[in-house]
């Protein structure tokens, strides 16, 4: 028997499980289990199409069992952000957080907590809602507003069609004639499982793939007929010339035109120069973005006449000091070719995976939190087009995050902050301008973080609680490119005495003395009501798969009912169309906001007077190793890709820079020591740094860790979008610096 039962031990157990890390996907794993311990995963092998993971899934175990995870609960012991901590009990971690959260609502009011969380791991349950359900409990808190990854898109799109579902399933990409890549590189950042798969299959039936980006991505490079560079920023103004040559030639669909769209006539006369003086040709383009007029000419006559055409608009574009325009200008293009509610089309809108972007998805609230009273006693936002759901909560910006800490009440907003509360996310190292943010979290009284590692953000923690992996527990999350809804099943016990956001939320409830709280559900009880509306028949059977593909007759195309029958089913605009001229935009009456798409001077771009200071135009790229700052410490990823900044030959050569020499990468915000990479996959006058390394400083505050947000701004675009990319910058070999 004794012999049986050790047979039974060393047997491999392959579990099915999901991941969803924020990289993009939603992909199968196949963890492979024995003695309680992963030995290694695969992805899925079943019926196509395969929902494959990419090489992050692939390298997990060496996240679970990294010898720096945080696997107890700590205390800080030495100076803030000096990262000295002693281990301490559940008990005593979770006593001090609860008298600390109890004293600041006592003394100043539930307004000065924060509770700040983004989506470290895209889901349904574990998440930083989880948190926001027991602070609303208690009365509320103060919320940020903004998404740091689509803000400018989020705009566009309620300005134009009054709904934030502008995408379609990615099977679709197989009707079209014509995709262009604007901003776009699925090979690094994956958008969604099997996007890469089904552009290619697009192209092998003959379909024509543009690829528009400062960098030669190697979405450019495998799946690309043609690249286009285009200088940072400057993008709304090759879409508006494109929208210049399709109106002058008559290329445009002017039936659909007439019945769909508001506000085209306006348009016209913007493109034409009727108020300004200035026609938006190619020629006038070419000045501003870097792009041959006759490149742009090309392209919008192909566009106009390959329909039905696909324009993908990337999120990276948006993420520039005034990112809606690019978006928003993006939407016109579709809209004036007839390319909308057809299959092989696209609205140019959001086309980044999200949580129930598409009807047939729909799953229950989970633990959704009632109203915070806080945000409720405050009058509504300003220049919000949000009035209702989850974009509408804050009052205070992401990036003003750290002004509200340091200048509170006295500075204008509606509170004093002493305690903030950070989950799901590495929030120093991936916000803009961390010399400030720095500062802010000094002057706080109190700061606590779920996280796994020692991260930036995690130094200058009070208390941290060690959150455990996506393999540790069990969630809810769905993927949209191929629809599917999974079950991020828990594979392995928890490491250490790490335990789910779920699990902490509801430990500290008990010790805040806030009762009902997850109304005593498991979590498996909770994923069974999230999935409870959904079209899966059979929870039992989804637990064992772990997915579940939502069985369509065809690709679903958006806005297709609105274009079937306007009438009954017309656009969430004041309007009821496209509105190429937002009515709700005109009645904000601010010139940074205008009424029309427009290419709007860009006080951190090329034109700009900085630019003679820092003349090269810096992007922050997503890399293929890392999820935002996720997996930076994973060794295999580590050996795939030493963090650097690119940059074009002729602007390593003009300074005297080599391949792999130490540079200094600098402006008026801060600086870093990082080693160059010399390439010609990248235009001159631009240099990448990828997003999500380690901020990593030294006695004198250089960053040595390849921190983009060193030196990234944090006003936002008018709209509220991130503005890391166009970042005027200077690099310099790091011996020619002075005193260095």
């Amino acid at each position: 028997m004794a012999a049986k039962s050790a047979q039974a031990q060393d047997e491999v157990k392959i579990v099915n499980t999901a991941c969803n890390s924020h990289c993009g996907g939603s992909c199968i794993l196949r963890v492979h289990i024995k003695n309680g311990t992963i030995t290694h995963i695969e992805t899925d092998n079943g019926e196509e199409p395969q929902y494959r993971a990419c090489l992050r899934c692939r390298a997990y175990r060496q996240r679970v069992y990294h010898p720096e995870r945080l696997l107890y609960p700590l205390k800080r012991v030495g100076e803030r952000g000096e990262g000295k901590f002693q281990r301490v009990s559940w008990d005593e971690a979770l006593d001090k957080v609860a008298s600390e959260i109890k004293r600041v609502r006592r003394s100043y009011g539930p307004q000065a907590l924060m509770l700040y969380g983004l989506g470290g791991d895209v889901s349904w349950l574990q998440g930083w809602r989880s948190v926001d359900v027991l602070l609303c409990m208690m009365g509320g808190y103060s919320p940020a507003w903004g998404v740091p990854s689509f803000e400018a898109g989020n705009f566009a799109t309620m300005a134009t069609f009054g709904s934030f579902n502008t995408r379609h399933t990615r099977d679709d990409l197989l009707n079209s004639k014509l995709i262009i890549m604007w901003g776009w590189d699925p090979a690094n950042s994956i958008q969604d499982t099997n996007t890469s798969w089904f552009v290619a299959r697009a192209r092998e039936k003959g379909a024509r793939v543009v690829v528009v980006d400062p960098r030669h991505t190697e979405s450019a490079a495998t799946l690309g007929d043609q690249w286009v560079p285009i200088l940072p920023g400057t993008d709304a103004a090759a879409l508006i010339a494109m929208a210049y040559v399709i109106v002058t030639e008559k290329l445009q669909d002017q039936s659909f035109i007439d019945k769909y769209t508001s506000g085209f006539g306006r348009y016209r006369d913007y493109l034409l120069g009727k108020e300004d003086g200035v026609a938006k040709t190619p020629q006038w383009a070419e000045k501003i973005t870097g792009v041959p007029a006759q490149t742009i000419a090309d392209l919008a006559r192909e566009y106009a006449r390959s329909k039905p055409a696909a324009l993908i608009g990337g999120i990276s574009p948006g993420r520039t000091a005034i990112g809606e325009q690019y978006h928003r200008a993006a939407m016109v293009l579709p809209a004036i070719t007839g390319n909308i509610g057809i299959h092989g089309g696209d609205p140019g809108g959001r086309n980044w995976t999200g949580l129930l972007s598409f009807p047939f998805l729909k799953l229950g609230r989970g633990m959704y939190s009632g109203p915070n009273k806080v945000e409720e006693a405050l009058a509504p936002r300003k220049y919000a087009l949000v009035t209702k759901g989850f974009h509408v909560a804050g009052h205070i910006h992401f990036n003003k995050i750290p002004y509200a800490i340091l200048e509170g009440k006295a500075g204008g907003y509606d509170a004093d902050i002493k305690l903030l509360y950070t989950i799901n996310t590495n929030y120093l190292n991936q916000h803009p301008n961390i010399n400030m943010i720095v500062k802010a979290l000094k002057k706080l009284e109190f700061f606590v973080v779920h996280e796994q590692f020692m991260t930036a953000t995690a130094k200058f923690a009070d208390v941290i609680l060690p959150s455990n992996t996506f393999l540790e527990r069990n969630d809810i999350t769905t993927g949209e490119g191929v629809p599917h809804i999974s079950f991020m099943k828990q594979v392995i016990d928890s490491v250490g005495e790490s335990k789910s956001h779920v699990e902490i939320a509801a430990a500290l409830a008990n010790k805040l003395g806030v009762e009902g709280y997850g109304e005593n559900r498991t979590q498996e009880e909770w994923c069974r009501e999230i999935v409870k509306p959904s079209i899966v028949p059979d929870f039992e059977k989804f637990k064992e798969k772990a997915f579940y593909r939502v069985p369509l007759p065809e690709p679903y195309v958006a806005f297709r009912e609105e274009i079937k029958d306007p009438e009954k089913h017309p656009f969430r605009t004041p309007s009821g169309k496209i509105e190429i001229y937002s009515q709700r935009l005109a009645e904000f009456n601010n010139p940074r906001m205008p009424a029309l798409p427009m290419y709007l001077d860009d006080w951190d771009g090329p034109q700009s007077a900085k630019a003679k200071k820092y003349p090269l135009s810096m992007v922050s790229s997503h890399c293929k190793t890392r999820a935002l700052s996720q997996n930076d410490l994973v060794p295999w990823m580590r050996e795939l890709y030493r963090q650097s900044v690119a940059m074009n030959s002729a602007d390593a050569a003009a300074r005297g820079i080599k391949n792999g020499d130490l540079v200094r990468v600098f402006n008026d915000i801060g600086e870093m020591a990082i080693p160059a990479r010399v390439t010609e996959r990248i235009m001159p006058g631009v240099v990448d740094i990828p997003q999500g390394g380690w901020y990593q400083p030294d006695e004198k505050g250089v960053d040595r860790g390849g921190c983009v947000n060193t030196v990234t701004p944090d006003e936002p675009s008018p709209g509220g979008a991130l503005a890391s990319n166009g970042v005027l910058v200077q690099v310099e070999k790091w011996e020619a610096s002075s005193g260095r």
